[in-house]
């Protein structure tokens, strides 16, 4: 098939990538992929290349591609009802139902939804939520936020100093000063070698401790976490960490997000990440498998404790001066409500678990013994590869080398697998969608032994 260089010359001279080299893609130096059709696991550019997508897009295609079911769910919403606003209680029989299914899905203490559009409209929404609850409890310097280093909780203003990774601050005056950052629970990257899981787990949360005296916690508000970090490292917390933590910010009154952007509805072989590791969050953060990404959705999950307060502040000062254009917008409720319908029919929460277990054991199998291979982990359909330049000593290739962007490239270039080179560190990450066989998983850990020898040997 013939390239349509028209489009190619388009896209470098009209198209504002996110997260791109932009001056190398504006001259042509960088691929430029156009992604024309999928379905199941695998996408098909413009040119017939067929690519199995080890990433789910950005861990956010969880049903797989090509379900007609949402499809039609869009297109029926689209002619009945394109759009209505949410604001002074309006709704759709969509965005109703999809309340009332995420709720129904969601740990106990959860009492109400509101919709954005992505993760990082949700956390932005989160913060403020968190401010008007201590100004109504009367706290008004309570208004700091705890995120962690190597977090990832999004790229606007606030949501960008939430997240904890330096490309996310460079050169945009990030963070902003009401954010504070504290340890990573990233056990492979600890700086005392002799520590035991236990010892670094009592060791974050000694230095949460220290932190918040620092501070004072009477202007700490909020800490926000992912269950597992994800663009930081795809990293499972060590054992008893997240319970840990917990008992520090309940001793302090300090309220809990969990980010589950990427952890919800299944990711981690159970509904929320929050399930999976006993957090009791008073806000979740949902987006990214709310739709499958079929649509753009996301939302925040207010707990009852939040809820009341919020309550309150509008009897003592009328509506909530909150609110997007597209809150609860029809067409990605309607995507959202076949979604998590297909979801459950398909049994994809448990494929996730039973298929993301085997595609972890398969990788750790095949590549834990590899001189350069550091550390191999995840948990449910996350999986991580971390590349060292000795073993023995945890000695770092130099961020110059690009092992990491080196071996994900001959994965795309020797076996149309698609991985994912994470920042800051030589780590290469899988985020499969939750439809993945074992047979592709198979696949997938093959094709990177391949990449990984023809890199490194």
């Amino acid at each position: 098939m013939l390239k349509n260089d028209q489009l190619d010359q388009w896209d470098r001279e009209t198209f504002f990538h996110p997260s791109t080299h932009l001056a190398q893609h504006a001259r042509g130096e960088s691929p430029n992929r156009v992604i024309k059709t999928a379905s199941g696991v695998f996408i098909e550019d413009r040119d017939g290349n067929k690519l199995l997508d080890g990433f789910a897009g950005l861990y956010c295609v969880n049903a797989g591609y090509g379900r007609q079911e949402i499809a039609e769910a869009i297109a029926d919403q689209a002619r009945e009802l394109a759009y209505y606003h949410s604001y002074v209680g309006h709704g759709t029989e969509a965005s109703i139902t999809l309340a009332k299914m995420i709720l129904d899905r969601a740990p106990k203490n959860m009492s109400k939804v509101y919709f954005g559009l992505g993760g990082s409209d949700a956390n932005e929404t989160n913060v403020k939520l968190i401010w008007y609850y201590n100004n109504i409890l009367g706290r008004p310097e309570k208004k700091k936020i705890i995120s962690r280093w190597r977090g990832y909780h999004g790229s606007g203003l606030v949501t960008g100093s939430l997240t904890g990774l330096e490309l996310f601050h460079k050169k945009f005056d990030l963070p902003v000063e009401q954010v504070i950052h504290t340890e990573a629970p990233y056990y492979y990257r600890r700086t005392d070698l002799d520590q035991s899981e236990e010892q670094f787990v009592a060791h974050c949360a000694a230095e949460l401790e220290a932190l918040i005296e620092r501070e004072g916690a009477d202007t700490i508000a909020a800490f926000i976490g992912e269950p597992v970090l994800g663009t930081g490292g795809i990293v499972p917390p060590p054992a008893g960490y997240w319970e840990a933590i917990q008992a520090v910010l309940k001793k302090h009154d300090i309220l809990l997000v969990a980010d589950e952007v990427v952890t919800g509805f299944g990711r981690l072989g159970s509904m929320f990440g929050s399930d999976h590791y006993g957090i009791e969050a008073d806000i979740i953060t949902i987006a990214k498998g709310l739709t499958s990404a079929y649509a753009p959705l996301s939302g925040s999950i207010v707990s009852d404790k939040v809820w009341k307060v919020l309550e309150q502040g509008t009897d003592e000062n009328g509506p909530i001066g909150h609110g997007w254009t597209y809150s609860a917008h029809p067409i990605g409720a309607a995507a959202g409500v076949a979604n998590l319908k297909l979801i459950d029919e398909m049994n994809l929460v448990s494929n996730a678990g039973e298929v993301g277990a085997y595609l972890n054991a398969t990788m750790a199998e095949a590549l834990s013994g590899h001189a350069h291979v550091g550390d191999v982990r995840g948990e449910g359909m996350l999986c991580a590869v971390e590349f060292v330049k000795d073993k023995d000593s945890r000695t770092f290739f130099d961020a110059a080398d690009k092992i990491g962007p080196q071996i994900s490239a001959k994965l795309l270039e020797q076996d149309k697998v698609i991985a994912r080179a994470m920042p800051q560190g030589d780590i290469l990450g899988f985020a499969p969608p939750f439809c993945l066989t074992r047979a592709e998983a198979d696949q997938v850990v093959a094709a990177t032994v391949r990449a990984v020898e023809a890199v490194l040997g």
